[in-house]
């Protein structure tokens, strides 16, 4: 199988695997709060990514991945800022309207798009724009209601914007810049998210809920819940490195919105959740522009594929000429073509 058909099915499983658990966990979370009236979402997360850390290392003693350490205060800065970004968004959630959390939710993609247009200097074309664009409208329709705002919501929601889109910027970079694999830097960095979310977790969750964790009353349906969203999260956190490192942020952020969609759906359908016309326009137009979206990601991809074989052709011909032009004694060979064939110049050579 070529490389371009083993990454494509590895990028479809990756984003097949996040959706899943994702649905799964959200699912469970809902169960968990308002069922059993487990609110303490931060605290809960801290537990998350514990639980996740403790699966990688016993999957690093058998064996599944190596071990591979890199940059120090780059590792530890990034689990502090993805930690921070989780206590945010929840921040944003407790002190905001439901509307306003989503309209947060929704502007992250165009942050995401417009830190990565000013500082890495990537390119978004007009259809990738215009997908999003569409995306968005539709999952603003579908979950964005009402719109209250305040001053400390907005702050704390601005504050949240901006920790997220660096901090999913900063996975992909990470990977891609110390060749480490999401894997490799989901294990690393588990430790300092967590214990930055378990710090100030009790603290955040006493502020929004006005209850101590700690004197909850775990019944065993609770601890069996907790355990059960502990377990879906080592997937949940997995298929988020293992999405944005294969893909990008702003792919991560639509699979994100996908995911929204197809939970409003689910409780729907399975819970019986109020639904309204408006939800059902809403989701599909995001739908549409989810396809849309993928379909110019494919067009794209295929374009830069047919432009790098195209490359890699001339310059082989190039090669191939000046051997040719060498061999008939008509032409010089280029310095990049003596570097790849040392074989022509052997240590007796020199010394003859």
């Amino acid at each position: 199988m070529a490389e371009s058909q083993r990454f494509q099915l590895g990028t479809i499983g990756a984003l097949t695997l996040s959706v899943v658990s994702s649905v799964s966990i959200v699912i469970c979370n809902k169960a968990l709060i308002s069922t059993l009236g487990f609110t303490f979402a931060t605290t809960l997360t801290s537990w998350h990514l514990l639980v996740t850390f403790c699966g990688l290392h016993v999957a690093r003693w058998m064996r599944f991945f190596e071990h591979k350490p890199f940059d120090p205060k780059s590792l530890i800065g990034f689990g502090i800022l993805n930690g921070s970004s989780i206590g945010l968004l929840n921040l944003s959630l407790g002190f905001n309207s439901v509307g306003f959390y989503q309209m947060t939710k929704l502007a992250i993609i165009p942050c995401t798009v417009l830190l990565e247009t000013l500082f890495y200097r990537k390119r978004f074309s007009r259809n990738i724009q215009l997908a999003l664009t569409v995306l968005l409208f539709g999952v603003g329709i579908a979950t964005v209601t009402d719109l209250q705002l305040n001053l400390l919501g907005s702050v704390l929601s601005m504050f949240a914007i901006v920790t997220t889109c660096i901090a999913q910027i900063m996975t992909n970079t990470i990977q891609k810049k110390f060749k480490v694999s999401s894997t490799q830097l989901l294990y690393q960095s588990c430790p300092y998210q967590s214990i930055t979310l378990f710090i100030v977790g009790p603290f955040l969750d006493g502020l929004l809920t006005n209850q101590n964790v700690f004197a909850f009353n775990y019944t065993p349906y609770v601890l069996a819940f907790i355990v059960l969203s502990c377990l879906i999260s080592v997937s949940v956190n997995f298929s988020t490195f293992l999405v944005i490192g294969k893909t990008s942020p702003v792919t991560y952020q639509v699979l994100g919105h996908l995911k929204t969609c197809l939970v409003l759906a689910f409780g729907y359908v399975l819970l019986r959740d109020p639904f309204s016309w408006r939800n059902i326009l809403g989701i599909v137009i995001a739908m549409l522009g989810m396809i849309l979206y993928s379909y110019c990601c494919t067009i794209e991809s295929q374009h830069k594929s047919i432009e790098a074989a195209s490359l890699l052709s001339q310059v082989k011909e190039c090669e191939t000429d000046a051997l040719i032009n060498v061999e008939k004694g008509t032409g010089n060979l280029p310095d990049s073509v003596v570097a790849k064939a040392p074989g022509w110049i052997s240590s007796k050579d020199q010394h003859v």
